[in-house]
């Protein structure tokens, strides 16, 4: 099969590439749409050491069912459907309670660390456990399908704290995951939501989609932007979703006296903050890994509409195309949020 290998630091090559093989509980899928992750790209680069080549990367895809193994009863040859990007034994403590973003032997699509290496989508063909595997309606395109797992992602965040009618929500980072919390914020319900980023073009977006105040903190200051528009009370929940320690600090100064800052974003693995301050304020800090079960959730809100993944498409190309693509979005130097490769 063709397929976009990772071979060094900065360097794929569209070449050929030994096709999978579905094992008795596996589904082989015919790619048709693999959206490019931003943690593909910081993966790239080589510095995260979670890309170890040679490798296929890619995890948010949609596809055709070509074949499956024995035990596989569910599926059948030319089914539209997606799957997780978290591949989990379904047999484990965790996988059992759903917590399947906590399997105790997790493996993700595209990633390669010294205990795994799992091959992705950014090939003609990926093989993925049946469990993982989901069917796509008709009226869901393959192009908007292979957002399911940023959305499901997005999803998941926003579940990760209690969000009422009269709640202000901030979240930092309007990247592809920020829009997406932003979006399943709004349909939990909350009042207002506040969106901030440095980038203008990302601030539309987030306006289209249904931002109510836009924060651009190169030009105020984001924590009086924040309390200005809270009456000086801060906000009820916030989302870091950039994953830097300056960022996850300006989270902190946002939320109010015993408010939840849900941290998303993980570019940077250490980041300080004052104990004194999570103590006396009361604050509550959780962690956001991946989803669990909304992935599937996903699938009717993005086919209806309710989650809008079109604005977020900013180039659909040939997966050949695919080292052009990453060198772009390593670059930034274009205003661009998800491309999309179709092998």
């Amino acid at each position: 099969m063709k397929a976009l290998i990772y071979t060094k630091p900065y360097c794929l090559e569209y070449s050929d590439f030994p096709g999978p093989v579905a094992g008795d509980d596996d589904v082989l899928v015919r790619v048709k749409a693999c959206g490019i992750c931003g943690s593909d790209v910081h993966g790239f680069t080589g510095k995260t050491g979670r890309r170890i080549p040679p490798l296929i990367m890619g995890h948010e895809a949609a596809g055709i069912v070509e074949g499956f193994g024995k035990n596989v009863k569910d599926f059948e040859r030319g089914d539209r459907v997606c799957f997780d990007s978290t591949v989990y034994c379904n047999e484990c403590e965790a996988c059992k309670k759903g917590w399947y973003n906590r399997c105790e032997s997790r493996q993700v699509l595209g990633v390669s660390i010294p205990e795994f290496k799992r091959h992705g989508a950014f090939a003609e063909y990926v093989a993925v456990p049946s469990w993982i595997v989901s069917k796509i309606p008709d009226n869901l395109s393959f192009t908007h399908a292979a957002l399911l797992e940023p959305a499901s992602i997005g999803t998941h965040a926003a579940n990760r704290a209690p969000i009422s009618g009269d709640d202000t929500v901030v979240v930092i980072g309007a990247g592809t995951i920020g829009l997406f919390i932003l979006q399943a914020v709004k349909l939990r319900g909350a009042e207002r939501v506040i969106v901030c980023d440095i980038n203008e073009f990302r601030l539309d977006v987030a306006k289209k989609l249904g931002a109510d105040e836009l924060i651009n903190p190169t030009k105020s200051d984001l924590k009086e932007a924040v309390h200005k528009l809270t009456n000086n009370k801060g906000a009820d929940v916030s989302f870091e979703a950039v994953g830097y320690a300056e960022t996850f600090a300006n989270a902190i100064s946002v939320t109010k006296m015993g408010g939840y800052l849900v941290a998303v974003g993980n570019l940077q693995k250490m980041a300080e903050f004052n104990l004194q301050e999570l103590v006396a304020r009361e604050l509550t800090f959780t962690g956001s890994y991946a989803s669990s079960g909304e992935f599937r959730d996903c699938i009717g809100m993005v086919a209806s509409g309710k989650i809008n993944v079109e604005p977020l498409i900013s180039d659909v190309l040939p997966l050949d195309e695919g080292p052009s693509a990453f060198d772009r979005l390593l670059k930034a130097k274009e205003d661009l949020l998800k491309i999309v490769l179709e092998p």
